[in-house]
């Protein structure tokens, strides 16, 4: 198995899971996903 960072947010974005790839995207990501603009 791959434990990478990047080879787990791959796997959890095929689960369709919001994966962010530094902090400073956190804010953005979670207005998007909750129906912001």
């Amino acid at each position: 198995a791959d434990d990478t960072a990047a080879a787990k947010m791959a796997i959890m974005r095929e689960c369709g899971i919001h994966v962010v790839d530094s902090p400073a995207e956190i804010g953005d990501t979670m207005l998007r996903v909750l129906g912001g603009k």
